[in-house]
Order: C-alpha cells, then structure tokens, then sequence
C-alpha cells in the first residue's frame, strides 16, 4: 500500500467474491455479506481503523480495500475453488446447501457432510496476493 497521502491507494492484496450468475438477488446480497464476514478475524490487516464523524460519534471499522464482486457458471465457480485450493489462498464458501439451514452449527455441519469436489457452490470469497486472485477468477466477470 502507498504511503504518500496524495498518491492514489493501491493494495497489493485483494479481495474478491465469486457469485453463481443463476443466484437471485436477495441471494446474492446473502451470500456475500456471509462469505466476507469472517475475513477479518483470520486476517485482521484487511481491517482499517474505527470510523468517527464530526459529532464524535463512532463506527466499527470496515475492510481497508474495496471487496470486489464477480458472477460465473457453475463451471467458472467450481475452477476457481479448485485453483484456490491449489494456491493455498485463504477462502471461504457458501454452498447451495446453506440457504436452508438457519444457523452458523447447522452451516458449519452442510459444509462437512460433502468432499470438496462434490460441493454445489453458489459462492466463493478468496484473500490475497493482487495477481493470483486475478488468476483464481479467471473467466469470471464483474458482477453488474
């Protein structure tokens, strides 16, 4: 990240979600609300300092970078998890499974009941190095 407070921010990290195209909106909004929720926990650098307006009123800190959004096929979703696994990227999924339980236990448990080949993913969040989170969403484009 670029020091001089007149340069332009440029992060050599980058945060991207892979949304399946045939997702509804309101599934959409979910599920990458869900996938980038734990980010910062595991990586407390993505987050920035506490917000404060001119009353002095304060607000919880938010990523320090935008999270870019993505859409793709079933296909480009499941090549990407693969090569994110490959690149030992940090990650998070959300599986079709998921929109029918009501509870972290029960989301927890979907996810460990199918092998990592066999998930119907419908979202993937990955962390990390600018120029192989390019190359994990690869064939996706930008969510409208």
């Amino acid at each position: 990240m670029t020091t001089n407070d007149t340069a332009p921010v440029r992060f050599d990290t980058k945060i991207a979600v892979l949304l399946r195209e045939d997702l509804e909106s309101w599934q959409r909004l979910n599920v990458t609300a869900f996938l980038v929720s734990g980010l910062g926990a595991d990586h407390p650098e993505v987050v920035g300092e506490r917000y404060e307006d001119a009353d002095g009123t304060a607000y919880l800190p938010m990523f320090r970078q935008p999270v870019l959004v993505f859409e793709g096929s079933k296909e480009v979703l499941t090549a990407a998890h693969g090569k994110a696994l490959a690149r030992v990227l940090p990650r998070a999924v959300f599986t079709s499974d998921l929109f029918a339980t009501g509870n972290d236990r029960d989301n927890r448990a979907a996810v460990r009941a199918v092998g990592k080949d066999r998930l119907d993913l419908v979202g993937l969040a990955v962390y990390g190095p600018r120029n192989a989170v390019d190359k994990v969403f690869k064939g996706a484009r930008m969510h409208p």
